[in-house]
């Protein structure tokens, strides 16, 4: 989870090959507007927008096509195969910028230093309220002595899961990816808004995102996004982590995380305007995508919900 922008290994280009036969029809949603669909606080970056008003992976073992994952799959344990995401800021102030410090431990027990570059950065770290909403996206600097600081912006009162994902470089399960989340507090009353129906379309920035494709529990299948504008296919995406659009999605009720990889290769400094992602979701439900793409160096983040049957 993993909910996860990143070079594809060629065991996801594998999986992606064999699932391009499954391309169906799909029902997405999102909010109404371009202010509603962005949703305060989301950004992917070094720096994350501030949630000004309160609101309501690549996960492993996919193998082969169709295969169950495990809870472990699904970003929300702290722990797996002796790793482990601690933090040391277990609650954080409401309405104000925080710094967000937290470390990796191996199974040794001893920070983790040696970390994998992926979609140009060595960790990505994820917040998001409990709602599905706030959601920031960002690339962390990490100390010598491996400890790891997120600069959130304001966060608005909830539970708060904050994600890892990463690839050690060294020791065990060297190569492996792992999404490792725990929970925070911002203290304060959090009021929730329900989850934006599905509809197949949404607009953020002036900009209409168009998804189509109908993923199903635990199978791998394509899903197809196309930006345009105006009623015009949009062709100056930039190039963004090694590729023109970033997909993350999580499940509602449960948070869990799944990192939605993409298929189409950047070859220039223009794409669009459709682009393809594997996409392997591990649960039933609705899930809520945000994508991220840049035109003329300004990031736009649309959040769209998805029904996996």
């Amino acid at each position: 989870m993993s909910a996860h922008p990143r070079p594809i290994s060629s065991r996801r280009r594998a999986l992606a090959a064999a699932a391009t036969t499954a391309v169906l029809a799909l029902t997405l949603a999102a909010c109404g507007g371009s202010g509603d669909d962005a949703m305060p606080g989301m950004d992917h970056g070094a720096k994350a927008h501030a949630s000004h008003a309160p609101l309501a992976t690549g996960a492993k073992g996919h193998d082969m096509a169709g295969m169950k994952h495990t809870a472990s799959d699904d970003g929300l344990a702290a722990e797996k195969n002796g790793y482990r995401f601690s933090t040391a800021s277990p609650v954080l102030p409401v309405g104000k910028a925080a710094a967000y410090r937290f470390t990796i431990t191996g199974p040794d027990g001893k920070p983790v230093t040696a970390f994998s570059v992926e979609q140009t950065k060595r960790l990505h770290f994820y917040a998001i309220r409990s709602d599905l909403t706030g959601f920031q996206h960002i690339h962390p600097t990490m100390a010598s002595d491996g400890t790891w600081t997120a600069p959130l912006t304001a966060l608005q009162p909830g539970i708060w899961r904050m994600y890892a994902s990463f690839t050690p470089d060294s020791g065990p399960d060297k190569g492996e990816d792992f999404v490792l989340s725990t929970t925070t507090t911002v203290p304060g009353t959090a009021p929730s808004t329900a989850l934006p129906k599905a509809s197949a379309s949404t607009t953020v920035d002036g900009y209409t995102v168009t998804v189509t494709g109908r993923p199903m529990e635990s199978m791998a299948h394509p899903l197809t996004v196309t930006v345009t504008k105006d009623g015009k296919p949009v062709t100056d995406l930039e190039p963004y982590l090694d590729t023109y659009a970033h997909l993350t999605a999580f499940h509602a009720g449960d948070q869990a995380l799944a990192h939605l990889h993409p298929e189409t290769q950047v070859s220039g400094g223009r794409g669009g305007p459709s682009l393809t992602f594997h996409a392997e979701l591990p649960k039933a439900g609705d899930w809520r995508l945000f994508l991220q793409f840049q035109t003329a160096g300004t990031l736009h983040t649309a959040a769209i919900t998805m029904n996996v049957g």
